[in-house]
């Protein structure tokens, strides 16, 4: 239903009170500047601050997308609402009185925007009854006073209060006092109705009851926690016509000040956690609302920050690194391209931050939050925690996922630097292994984006890329490369004398295997050789076999290599030769790609602003192509003639 036209006289008016500054404040960060204020734009995605906004003339414009408007055109275009909802909502922020062009149409107008503002107006007294609630109830209030260690102050700044353990309190105070429709307190989640037999029930009973509020302050919904153990602990409205826990972040009307002031957000898990950084002064913190962190939360909490600086302080137990993980999935592209300063603190000891500060000073937790390391080098650490990096399946496992976690680094000196940084975790400590290292993740990292094809002249070339079943890229048709990876792996199958000198060999010039399907066997292989404890005369491929069922989109590329046909069974009688050209063939190829990054690093260098990056690259770039050279002649004959 379509809201009645509203009077001009009421548009007027809201046109001259409703400030631009005030309006736009509310949602985007703005520094003063001469006449005027700037701030980074909400509309489109900027990194430098070309959104002004001048008081004088009651307008703003960004120079970088070119909106322009009022307060009115503001709010339409930030909430996607309708001229007529931005008026009637400026209306009464403003206490202005509401006129329509018929003065019969009042009571269809009223009924129209009621839903939203009767919501408002029963969360509002409920939120004023939950904390009365508080000051009779010796137990909830002594629970935040001693247990959580709350002033008065803080409890009243939260609006913090109490649910009645009774099954109907808020709905005879609601519906039999108060005389709101019982369906209105059912839609703003507060009663439910019974499954058997007639009435409602109170949605939260014997709970310390937290308000959720909008950025305006307003209250939407609430979370209640128990005293106890009681599950579960925590207890969210539903999803209302003014509640989504994907779009809302709690305590951001509290904290938006301090996150412009401290030019850096820091999300908790919890609500008391939360609160608890409030009370030490450390007041630009908020809270996820009992979800995954949400790329619409984390843009709404980054509005009041230049920097784009956030902290995920979740916890350090297993939920707590799952749940950073799932944030960090969240807006991985936002941090690789540079949009968010994304860092990760875990609070030594698995402690949250309100357990900390029982026992620590703001200033500690304020040096915790100064030492937080960047998301990648979390994940990285992460990705090595608990691995024996000396074995070779853990090794492979862990160098394997440091690969996907880099290879989206778009800044060339990042991604340089980070290689180098895991290539000296990788060597353990050993410094003569660190170049070999950082060979093997620019050829992993090279092996994403392009892979070799067959080639009339046998040469190792960049193909177009498809992808198989596992989801990897893989050659469209089978490569020089693709046939002397198969030859290893078909050689260690069925040749048990030549698995011990397959497995040195591999180590020794830290080969990997560029097609996932052979990734996926010699994996499956090293895991089998772990189980028998290095037997290599043990029955491998029957055990091997058994690992393999458990995947089946996998083990169609790779079951025929279980089988010898009679062309297959010559490569046997010729093992060594075939090893030898099978590991030149996969250096090669590895070479070359080495070659095509630093080729690629060298030729983006300018050499008059860095010369000794630019001879660097060019050196290194040199020796591979020295390099490749003598491979070449290590090749016995071509891996095509076999």
């Amino acid at each position: 239903m379509q809201i009645p036209r509203l009077h001009p006289d009421t548009v007027e008016e809201v046109r001259q009170r409703a400030d631009i500054y005030d309006v736009v404040s509310e949602y985007v960060v703005l520094r003063k500047r001469g006449k005027d204020y700037v701030g980074l734009c909400p509309f489109h995605d900027e990194k430098s601050p070309s959104f002004t906004v001048s008081p004088n003339k009651q307008m703003y414009y960004c120079f970088g997308c070119q909106a322009a408007g009022n307060s009115i055109k503001f709010m339409m275009d930030l909430q996607k609402r309708s001229f007529s909802e931005v008026v009637l909502d400026l209306a009464r922020r403003y206490q202005i009185s509401i006129q329509t062009l018929a003065p019969e149409q009042r009571q269809e107008l009223e009924r129209q925007i009621s839903l939203r503002e009767q919501l408002h107006q029963v969360l509002a007294l409920s939120a004023q009854f939950y904390q009365h609630a508080l000051k009779n109830s010796g137990g909830a209030l002594e629970y935040l006073r001693s247990k959580r260690k709350l002033s008065d102050e803080i409890i009243q700044q939260f609006g913090l209060g109490y649910a009645p353990a009774g099954w109907e309190t808020l709905y005879r105070y609601l519906v039999e006092d108060k005389r709101y429709p019982v369906q209105l307190v059912e839609k703003a989640g507060l009663i439910k109705p019974r499954k058997e037999g007639s009435g409602y029930y109170d949605v939260f009973r014997d709970r310390i009851m937290i308000p959720i509020r909008d950025i305006m302050g307003r209250v939407i919904a609430f979370g209640g926690r128990t005293m106890g153990d009681e599950q579960p602990k925590y207890l969210n409205s539903p999803e209302t016509e003014l509640f989504s826990k994907g779009k809302n972040l709690f305590g951001l009307d509290a904290a938006k000040n301090g996150i412009s002031q401290f030019d850096s957000v820091v999300v908790v898990e919890g609500y008391f956690d939360a609160i608890a950084l409030h009370a030490a002064g450390i007041n630009n913190a908020v809270a996820s609302l009992g979800t995954a962190l949400s790329i619409e939360q984390v843009k709404l909490a980054l509005r009041y920050t230049e920097s784009k600086q956030l902290v995920l302080n979740f916890d350090a137990d297993k939920a707590g690194t799952s749940a950073a993980e799932r944030a960090i999935g969240e807006i991985a592209d936002l941090a690789y391209r540079g949009e968010v300063q994304l860092k990760i603190l875990n609070i030594p000891d698995g402690k949250d931050a309100d357990e900390y500060l029982h026992t620590h000073t703001s200033e500690e937790y304020k040096q915790l939050l100064t030492q937080a390391p960047l998301w990648l080098d979390w994940q990285i650490q992460q990705t090595i925690k608990d691995k024996d990096l000396k074995q070779a399946t853990d090794y492979q496992q862990a160098s394997q996922q440091i690969v996907k976690l880099l290879k989206n680094i778009v800044n060339p000196d990042t991604r340089t630097y980070y290689i180098t940084y895991c290539a000296e975790i990788l060597s353990l400590g050993n410094a003569q292994l660190v170049p070999l290292r950082i060979e093997n993740l620019v050829t992993q990292i090279a092996s994403l984006f392009t892979a070799p094809t067959k080639n009339p002249i046998n040469r190792i070339s960049t193909p177009s890329i498809n992808k198989d079943t596992s989801g990897a890229s893989k050659p469209a048709t089978t490569s020089v490369l693709e046939k002397a990876e198969a030859l290893l792996l078909r050689i260690f199958l069925h040749c048990p004398g030549q698995r011990q000198h397959i497995v040195d060999i591999i180590d020794k010039h830290d080969l990997q295997f560029s097609y996932s399907h052979h990734r996926f066997l010699w994996q499956k292989i090293l895991r089998v050789l772990e189980e028998v404890s290095d037997d290599y005369d043990y029955n491998v491929v029957s055990k091997l076999q058994d690992a393999c069922l458990e995947y089946p989109e996998e083990t169609v590329s790779v079951s025929h290599m279980f089988h010898l046909t009679p062309i297959t069974k010559t490569d046997i009688l010729r093992s060594p030769q075939v090893i030898q050209t099978a590991v030149a063939y996969i250096e090669i190829a590895m070479c070359e790609k080495r070659m095509q990054y630093y080729k690629q690093l060298w030729q983006e260098i300018d050499p008059q602003v860095e010369p000794e990056r630019h001879d660097y690259y060019y050196q290194v770039y040199y020796e591979e192509k020295m390099k490749l050279r003598e491979l070449e002649k290590q090749r016995q004959f071509s891996i095509l003639d076999l």
